[in-house]
């Protein structure tokens, strides 16, 4: 369907940006918020491993390969759902993810042997850390993706240019590496830091399944 020209604005078009502004906030405090926590949960699990483990290059090597790895995996979860099932599927089961993710909370990070006892150290602080933050990670990292290719189904004014939720994203990776070393290290101890990382995941979750979603006009099959 051809929209009408910015000449000749009607007042369905004027409706439909009173109505979106919401859901616009909506998506990108969510879209921010998800990348401060996967910035923000990647210096604290540093922080946590950092004594138990030491410095090493081998530890640090091995903690990117993490993440980059859970990374790459969410990226591909959005492009395989959304390619192969229908939107409403897509929220039935993200919504089970993000339930399933509460398991994991708070950030229990339990001792599961020394490192010096294993033979293979890389592979077993790789499989601790899946243990530890491995679905958080991956759900936090297929936020942003996933709101953008909702976005693009809706009837926003802006839905056919959803990379401002890019720009988002990096505001709030940038935020949470300045706030990490200048506030919240010095200020809050480490178990305070945990708690307050599950208390903004939680409210992240929340934006994320808001109830106002459902009026999104999504082609639901």
């Amino acid at each position: 369907m051809s929209l009408p020209s910015p000449s000749t604005p009607t007042a369905a078009q004027g409706k439909l940006s009173l109505v979106s502004r919401p859901m616009v906030l909506l998506f990108g405090a969510t879209t921010f918020l998800s990348a401060l926590l996967l910035f923000w949960m990647q210096l604290i699990i540093a922080k946590v491993l950092l004594p138990r483990l030491g410095g090493t290059p081998a530890v640090w090597t091995t903690c990117m390969l993490f993440f980059q790895v859970l990374l790459l995996a969410g990226y591909s979860y959005v492009l395989a759902v959304t390619a192969w099932i229908g939107v409403r599927k897509q929220t039935v089961l993200h919504i089970c993810l993000l339930l399933l993710s509460l398991l994991y909370v708070p950030l229990a990070l339990a001792s599961n042997g020394s490192i010096s006892q294993q033979n293979n150290p890389a592979l077993w602080l790789f499989a601790f850390l899946l243990g530890a933050v491995g679905l958080p990670t991956f759900l936090i990292s297929t936020t942003s993706p996933l709101l953008q290719k909702w976005f693009t189904r809706t009837d926003d004014v802006s839905a056919s240019d959803p990379y401002f939720l890019f720009a988002v994203s990096n505001a709030g990776s940038l935020l949470a590496l300045l706030s990490y070393p200048l506030i919240l290290k010095p200020s809050l101890s480490l178990s305070r830091q945990k708690q307050l990382w599950v208390v903004v995941y939680i409210v992240c979750l929340r934006s994320g399944s808001h109830r106002d979603v459902r009026k999104l006009n999504l082609p639901f099959v």
